[in-house]
């Protein structure tokens, strides 16, 4: 197996074991235990369970800054924007949920540098996510409603559907594309 692949592999169990134990009760050695290598093998992969934590919740950000930094800019309505927002939030919670669960719950644990990083990329994508809105508002397309409740009622729903969704077997990706932008939006839409 190759380094970038053997890499990899650590960081996708890392992100289950984090997930299912949270960061600070996952040692090396129980990385190790669960991928059936020894934990010295482990640095040959990776410096620390530090760089580990700090490259998943990293990646997560900046793939949600990039995804907001595409739809931002695009000629088409605030709601259409809210909605690929939405979308892309399922999708990664589809697809990467151990990784989300990491971010919103073990982000803290990070160290200085790597917080500072995060914490900047939560805000700038908070700020972009408010200035859909506040475009929304001023086309009339978007009820009038504060901002600062507009961002927690969606961005809490969306940061917390990994949890939700994984206990739900009955709503197929599929349903939940089309109905929770509905759910979502239809309070801001008049």
């Amino acid at each position: 197996m190759n380094k970038n692949n053997r890499r990899e592999d650590i960081v996708l169990t890392a992100a289950k074991l984090f997930r299912k134990k949270g960061y600070n009760a996952v040692s090396m050695r129980d990385l190790a235990a669960e991928m059936g290598i020894k934990a010295a093998s482990l640095y040959n992969h990776i410096s620390s369970k530090q760089e580990i934590l700090a490259s998943i919740v990293l990646a997560v950000a900046k793939d949600f800054v990039g995804h907001i930094d595409t739809v931002v800019p695009q000629p088409i309505t605030s709601i259409e924007k809210l909605t690929s927002i939405i979308h892309h939030h399922i999708e990664l919670t589809a697809e990467q949920t151990d990784f989300l669960a990491c971010m919103n719950n073990d982000w803290i644990h990070l160290d200085e540098e790597n917080k500072t990083l995060y914490l900047s990329l939560r805000k700038e994508y908070e700020a972009k996510f408010r200035e859909i809105l506040r475009g929304g508002m001023a086309k009339n397309e978007l009820k009038n409603i504060h901002i600062e409740i507009s961002v927690f009622g969606i961005l809490t729903t969306l940061r917390t559907l990994y949890v939700w969704y994984a206990k739900k077997d009955t709503v197929s990706l599929k349903t939940l594309k089309t109905d929770l932008p509905r759910l979502l939006l239809d309070g801001l839409v008049d």
